[in-house]
């Protein structure tokens, strides 16, 4: 039986377009076994929270302008469900993703519940395989879940304040950039499980931040093997001289790897780092690249 043909949705809040709701397009081709499908997304707000469920084929969510082309929805983890109970973190966020295999380009994506608000995800990504390209998370507290499988984001914005990528996934950030938005904050929760080779990986990226904020770690473990590398990464003042924290329990300084390497800007002082984290040697260094990290797959045209 031969290859079934991919299919082609176009979506648009204006109306001229298969669909004006991105949810009913997914709908429309969410189910087990159906043909690969891309997903057009004409420039537009898209109000509503969008679930790509298990059962999808693979599918390739395409915004023609990032800066145009904006899903957002404001849940947190305080909003009240239809079962009259608080959400919670893992029912917050504006896209979810169970799909085994996932793309996004060129939209940005964004849960609009505002600071203080409490954990409030942009997009949850608990996918085998999933790929953002061009892709801008916006939000505060936990934007951006990482659950399961293998990640990669390349020349994406993502922003935050507490805990702002957080999870288990093997996940490579590749060019892209992390912008913390308030003072005594934390860019990365990892929780990897034990025995995983790699956690998060930032190549080649930026952090840079709001005006005047300061003191921002690297990171802190959710869990207790929790790990995170940054290679080649340029960060500027905001981040913490001494780069991680422990969460209050010295323990999981003996079982988390945190990681650096060939770091610049102002907020790189390696010589200031708490000394259970490293910097890795040129041959470490020389591991990390996509293929390894993801044990033989490589996003490049997935």
């Amino acid at each position: 039986m031969g290859r079934r043909a991919a299919v082609l949705i176009t979506v648009s809040v204006q109306g001229d377009a298969d669909f004006s709701r991105l949810q009913d397009a997914v709908d429309s081709i969410a189910k087990e076994g159906g043909a690969p499908a891309t997903i057009r997304i004409k420039p537009g707000v898209y109000e509503e929270k969008v679930t790509i469920p298990a059962t999808a084929p693979p599918i390739l969510l395409l915004g023609e302008d990032r800066d145009r082309t904006i899903l957002t929805w404001s849940d947190n983890a305080h909003t009240l469900g239809a079962d009259g109970q608080p959400l919670g973190t893992f029912r917050s966020g504006t896209l979810n993703v169970f799909a085994e295999s996932f793309t996004a380009e060129n939209l940005t994506i964004r849960n609009a519940s505002g600071p203080g608000t409490g954990q409030a995800v942009a997009a949850f990504v608990d996918a085998g395989r999933a790929v953002f390209r061009r892709v801008a998370l916006l939000g505060d507290q936990d934007t951006l879940y990482t659950g399961k499988g293998m990640q990669y984001y390349n020349d994406c914005y993502i922003e935050g304040d507490v805990d702002y990528i957080f999870g288990a996934a093997t996940a490579v950030f590749d060019r892209c950039r992390l912008h913390n938005k308030r003072s005594r904050g934390y860019i990365t929760a990892a929780s990897t499980p034990e025995g995983t080779a790699f956690g998060y990986v930032f190549l080649d990226c930026e952090i840079t931040s709001g005006e005047g904020v300061r003191d921002v770690y690297l990171g802190r473990p959710w869990r207790p093997y929790a790990h995170v590398a940054f290679i080649r990464t340029r960060m500027d003042r905001s981040v913490a001289q001494e780069g991680w924290h422990n969460w209050g329990q010295p323990d999981r300084e003996e079982t988390s790897r945190y990681e650096e390497y060939a770091s610049a800007g102002p907020g790189a002082d390696a010589k200031s780092r708490v000394p259970w984290s490293r910097q890795l040697s040129d041959e470490e260094a020389a591991a990390y690249r996509i293929i390894e990290i993801f044990g033989g797959w490589h996003p490049e045209g997935y």
